[in-house]
């Protein structure tokens, strides 16, 4: 077999991808070690940047969006209480979307059903520095797949950086001293937006996925396991952390999903290895506090898609060439916004009285500064590519 573009991975990384290649006339090829059932089934959040918007646009994908996604003006940060609203659209003229990466992962796999392979095995790549390509296993049957370059998009577990020689690849990473305990339940969202809430007792989040579903968390400790965690003993803990309106107006029920995520911030450089690119969380994983992963995975791919297009259209490598430098400049500006926020809405177990005081005093000048107000909404609608 051959295709112009081996993308490994099919989320929606890999997905989008594809989906911008086919729209050009550049031929790919998608491999999943996962079932498309297994995909579709991973929960997670779902804030865009108007500029993912935008994408799901070009891609000819934005219908179910636009209808069922929900239009944020603004967000709701709270310390001990005390709220304070950012008014994206008066302070940037822009505004985000909530619609579940499960959504759009469902939206981009319907694009392009028979351009993907499922349940590859052993996927391994082969010669990137030369003339690339890709192996797998399908019911116990070994493939190759020749091809020009190879987009690893499969995730901070996959095989595609891992392939990269350890003196090829630098990486940065920070893990911080505490997880989120993620709550899915089938009851209409406490607030028309989201709220990040900072207590002494810990970090907490009203989040939503439509007007009758919420996906609620808090911060817990990185030995805190699911189990420990009754629903009972959820709803305690977060009407604990917010402010006793908030708490009071929030609709219980049981829970479709619990799962606790550990935070981490995690960069690799370069993004280029021969004609092996990397893309998403192959390439970086962000603290979810600012809602930046998928909208970092979405950025990537409409360069690296800008860029094989440019080379297929005009012949010209000047795309590829500047692809690591041009992703990593706005990857390194949403990393530090991310660990910005997870800084000011977390409890640091080491940082103290003063490390507390130093927060509120960030919180006060938030409020009492519409510069400051103005920088927030500007990193959390999207930064320009």
């Amino acid at each position: 077999m051959r295709t112009q573009v081996a993308i490994i991975g099919a989320g929606p990384a890999g997905l989008m991808l594809g989906r911008l290649l086919d729209l050009a006339g550049v031929d790919n090829l998608i491999l999943e070690r996962k079932s498309a059932d297994y995909v579709l089934g991973r929960i997670r959040a779902g804030v865009l940047e108007q500029g993912a918007v935008d994408l799901m646009d070009r891609a000819q994908v934005g219908q179910r969006l636009h209808a069922e996604g929900l239009v944020h003006d603004g967000t709701v940060l709270s310390f001990d209480g005390d709220d304070l609203r950012i008014d994206f659209t008066r302070l940037v003229g822009r505004q985000v979307t909530v619609y579940g990466q499960t959504e759009v992962t469902r939206d981009l796999m319907e694009a392009r059903p028979d351009r993907t392979i499922y349940e590859a095995e052993d996927v391994d790549l082969h010669d990137f520095d030369g003339s690339p390509w890709v192996s797998w296993v399908k019911d116990g049957v070994t493939h190759r797949l020749d091809c020009d370059f190879i987009a690893g998009c499969d995730g901070y577990h996959g095989v595609s950086r891992a392939s990269v020689p350890a003196a090829a690849i630098k990486t940065f990473e920070r893990i911080y001293p505490f997880g989120w305990l993620g709550l899915l339940v089938d009851r209409p969202p406490v607030s028309q937006e989201l709220i990040y809430a900072r207590h002494q007792r810990g970090f907490a989040l009203c989040s939503q996925r439509s007007l009758t579903r919420s996906r609620y968390y808090v911060q817990v400790g990185t030995d805190d396991k699911v189990e420990d965690w009754s629903d009972d003993r959820f709803w305690d803990e977060l009407r604990r952390r917010l402010n006793e309106e908030t708490a009071a107006a929030m609709q219980t029920g049981p829970s479709i999903e619990k799962s606790i995520a550990q935070l981490r911030s995690f960069v690799a450089e370069p993004l280029r290895f021969g004609r092996l690119f990397l893309a998403g969380d192959a390439a970086h994983i962000v603290p979810p506090t600012g809602a930046k992963g998928l909208n970092l995975a979405m950025s990537d791919v409409d360069m690296l898609a800008e860029a094989l297009i440019g080379f297929y259209r005009d012949g010209t490598s000047t795309g590829l060439d500047g692809y690591s430098a041009r992703a990593l400049t706005r990857i390194w500006k949403a990393e530090r916004f991310s660990w910005w926020m997870t800084g000011l809405l977390h409890d640091f177990p080491d940082d103290g009285d003063f490390g507390r005081r130093m927060q509120r005093a960030e919180f006060d000048y938030l409020a009492g500064s519409l510069a400051a107000q103005q920088s927030l909404a500007e990193n959390y609608t999207g930064l320009p590519q």
